[in-house]
């Protein structure tokens, strides 16, 4: 049940308790009332008959009549009035009262020979006769002691369990505020001050109600803190390892450097030729050096989420024709077989420096990975023509293509492939570099495709490594079309 709702609850039955204890007092009285009424009644009758004889004396009713026998029947529990034919007020036992001396003449001939039972007394009523002239009224009031002490007795029973059962409903909602709300808050708060220095606890309960679901909502959020806690933590670790590694990296060639910078002292007595040999190592290194820095600074800025490039429209054709042009010298002189053909059409929003790099990086990795005599495709289409035709069929299997949305970058090559396990592995940063290491024409940073896979993100598209071993690889860059306005 909602903590809401069992408030409510609460808060309803201690309003609605005395309501009830009200009503419960009023029935009860009234039951023992309509009781007694009828018992009553004739003990009074017979008692008022007794009495009325004596008061049906028309002596009573003189100025200066004696009123002995009169008082002799009054007591606590009788009350007697003695009325002139005028009003006035000839004896009552009831001091207060008599000191009233008169009464007016509409209320003296009101309720005449009626009985009537009230709640604390029986009175009645009735005029004297002489000659047939009223003479007087008298009055008798019988007191209802024994209905009053019921009915007082009855009123603190009903208080009584009315403070018990007040007691007893403030003591368990003080229970179960305590079991529901204070207790599992606390709770709450110790996980929260736990979670906040670092310390491991197991979660408890939620429960359905309000708290519950926050309890919920923070156990949630400590796994989004704490997803999020390893994810910094990870790009920490991988932003020190790329820093030792691309240090490692740059120590190399700067060394090369420095020796060959050192070897052209004149002293040395080189060639022309050994010269020129030394000072093209020189630049060689430099420029790979200028290459490291580059993708490193690249890199590091495609991993910001504020970073944004820059878009242009341009005309899918002649762009495309631009992307795949240009690397038939890199293939010849490999002795490598390139096919390159483009049917992009329409126009699309890119960054064309980008999109450059990354032809560029897929490229150089498919150059660099084909043996001699063997084939590489740069392929850009923008809707589904003879793909059976060329492409290997594990990345026709492999990838679904959606032509109505996207069209497509492919650089195919053939090779050694690379093993299924290591596949997940493709865009990570340095994970080239580190399997390039142990060879010596080793020219990359092992940033190259996971610049390609930030770029086309960026893009708004995704990149696809395939591969099956002794067969080849395939990377597969999706680009959005533009929308129509």
């Amino acid at each position: 049940m909602k903590i809401k709702t069992w408030l409510l609850i609460s808060y309803f039955i201690v309003m609605i308790l005395p309501l009830l204890s009200a009503y419960f007092l009023f029935a009860w009285v009234i039951s023992y009332h309509n009781d007694q009424k009828v018992e009553e009644y004739y003990e009074a009758y017979s008692e008022i008959q007794t009495v009325k004889k004596v008061l049906e004396d028309a002596a009573l009713y003189e100025p200066a009549a004696s009123k002995a026998d009169v008082e002799a029947m009054a007591s606590e529990e009788l009350a007697i009035e003695l009325y002139n034919a005028d009003g006035i007020i000839l004896y009552a036992s009831n001091p207060n009262f008599e000191a009233q001396h008169r009464i007016n003449k509409k209320s003296l001939y009101m309720e005449l020979y009626e009985l009537k039972q009230g709640l604390r007394s029986i009175s009645y009523k009735e005029p004297v006769f002489e000659n047939g002239q009223i003479i007087g009224f008298f009055s008798i009031e019988i007191a209802r002691d024994k209905l009053v002490s019921t009915i007082i007795k009855r009123t603190w029973i009903v208080i009584s369990i009315f403070v018990v059962s007040f007691i007893l409903i403030y003591a368990a909602i003080a229970v179960l505020v305590n079991k529901r709300m204070n207790k599992r808050l606390y709770g709450l708060m110790d996980e929260m001050a736990a979670f906040a220095s670092g310390n491991s606890y197991a979660e408890t309960e939620t429960g359905r109600d309000e708290i519950g679901e926050l309890k919920e909502h923070f156990y949630a959020m400590r796994k989004q803190i704490t997803a999020a806690r390893e994810v910094i933590e990870l790009e920490r670790e991988a932003k020190e390892y790329m820093v030792a590694t691309i240090s490692h990296d740059l120590k190399t060639p700067l060394t090369s450097i420095k020796a060959y910078a050192e070897s052209l002292d004149e002293a040395k007595g080189l060639t022309r030729e050994e010269r020129e040999q030394y000072r093209n190592v020189i630049i060689d290194k430099s420029d790979y050096m200028k290459q490291m820095l580059d993708d490193l600074i690249t890199h590091t800025l495609l991993q910001s989420q504020n970073y944004e490039l820059e878009m242009v429209t341009v005309d899918g054709e002649e762009f495309f024709d631009m992307i795949i042009s240009d690397y038939e010298p890199l293939c010849e002189k490999k002795n490598i077989q390139l096919t390159a053909c483009n049917n992009v059409k329409g126009n699309y929003d890119v960054n064309p420096k980008q999109l450059m790099r990354v032809a560029d990086n897929l490229m150089m990795n498919a150059i660099q990975h084909t043996p001699p005599s063997g084939k590489v495709w740069i392929i850009a289409l923008s809707e589904a023509s003879n793909l059976e035709d060329w492409l290997y069929g594990f990345a026709r299997n492999g990838y679904t293509f959606d032509f109505s949305k996207y069209a497509y970058l492919i650089v195919q090559n053939e090779g050694e492939g690379i093993p299924e396990e290591n596949i997940p592995y493709l865009f990570d940063p340095l994970y080239q570099a580190d399997q390039a290491r142990s060879k010596k024409d080793a020219s990359g940073t092992g940033l190259g495709l996971s610049i390609t896979k930030q770029i086309i993100e960026k893009h708004g598209g995704e990149v696809a490594g395939l591969s099956e071993l002794h067969i080849g690889a395939c990377f597969i860059c999706s680009i959005p079309k533009r929308g129509k306005e």
